[in-house]
């Protein structure tokens, strides 16, 4: 089992950046897959990005350039660093993650609460 918590999340303006975080528990962090989805109103929850436990990286077309995801084992956290953000980024974004690193990026076995993120035009 793993439990994700998010936090970073907020109001910025267009142009603006954020860093979100996602706390993970237990010891087995460093062989998970991590990976960040986002909802926006009325919208379906879609793939962002992903880490692989190697630190492969993957994203999704739109943000790419503009977002990049890391992860400190030692602390059992991932990030989502956006940067140049524009008012389609506001979203609920969503931490996953999952022991294969292809599934992460469609149907992961585990996901946090969620953390709002608002970009003002």
């Amino acid at each position: 089992q793993v439990q994700l918590v998010e936090s970073g999340g907020g109001l910025v303006q267009a142009g603006g950046s954020l860093r979100l975080s996602c706390a993970a528990s237990g010891r087995t962090f460093s062989t998970y897959n991590m990976g960040w989805f986002r909802q926006a109103p009325g919208k379906g929850r879609e793939f962002v990005a992903a880490i692989s436990s190697a630190g492969d990286t993957y994203f999704q077309d739109s943000v790419k350039g503009r977002f990049t995801i890391s992860r400190d084992n030692a602390k059992s956290t991932v990030y989502l660093q956006m940067n140049s953000l524009k008012p389609e980024d506001t979203a609920v974004y969503y931490c996953a993650a999952d022991q294969f690193f292809f599934r992460v990026r469609t149907t992961p076995d585990y996901w946090g609460q969620g953390t709002q993120v608002t970009v003002s035009s």
